[in-house]
C-alpha cells in the first residue's frame, strides 16, 4: 500500500516543521518578549512597592499631624473651658456684689418704711387718745353735768386703751 508507505516521509516532514516552527516561536517569543514583559512587571512590582512605601510615611505623616493636631485641640479646649469658667465666676461675684448693692437698698428702704409706718401708728395713737379723751369729757359732761380735768381724762383714756 502506497499511502502507508507514505506516512513516515509525511510525518516526518511535518513533524520537521512543527520543530523549526515551536524553535523559531521559542526563540521570538520566549528571547524576545518574554524577557520585555518579565521587566515591565518588574518595573509595576517596584513602582508599586515604592508607591506602597512612601503612602505608609504619608499615613505616618498624616497620624502624627492628626495627633498633634488633637493635642493642641484638647489644650484649646481646657484654655476655652477656663475662660467660661473665668467668665461664669466674674459673672457672679458681679451678680452677687449687685444683689448685695440691691439688698442694702431694699434693707434702708425697709427701715424707713418701718419708720415711717411706726411714726404714723404713735400719731394715730395720739390722735386716737386726743379724740376719746374729748369725746369722754363731751360724754361725761353732757350725761353727769360733770366738768372734768383735761389731765385726768387724758391719763383715764390713756390707762383704758393700754388696757384694753
Amino acid at each position: 500500500m502506497p499511502q502507508i508507505a507514505q506516512l513516515g516521509e509525511y510525518y516526518a516532514s511535518q513533524i520537521f516543521w512543527m520543530l523549526i516552527f515551536f524553535a523559531i516561536t521559542f526563540v521570538v517569543v520566549g528571547r524576545g518578549m518574554v524577557p520585555k514583559v518579565m521587566d515591565t512587571v518588574a518595573s509595576r512590582d517596584k513602582q508599586i512597592a515604592e508607591d506602597l512605601a512612601t503612602a505608609e510615611k504619608l499615613r505616618e505623616s498624616a497620624d502624627a499631624e492628626e495627633e498633634a493636631w488633637r493635642t493642641r485641640e484638647n489644650a484649646n479646649r481646657a484654655e476655652a473651658q477656663g475662660l467660661i469658667a473665668s467668665a461664669r465666676a466674674k459673672a457672679g461675684a458681679a451678680t452677687a456684689e449687685r444683689l448685695n448693692a440691691a439688698q442694702v437698698g431694699i434693707d434702708a428702704d425697709l427701715a424707713a418704711a418701718e419708720k415711717r409706718i411706726d411714726e404714723a401708728r404713735r400719731s394715730a395713737a395720739a390722735e386716737i387718745e386726743s379724740v376719746a379723751a374729748d369725746a369722754t369729757r363731751d360724754i361725761v359732761s353732757r350725761v353727769a353735768g360733770l366738768s372734768l380735768d383735761e389731765t385726768a381724762v387724758r391719763s383715764a383714756v390713756k390707762e383704758s386703751l393700754a388696757h384694753g
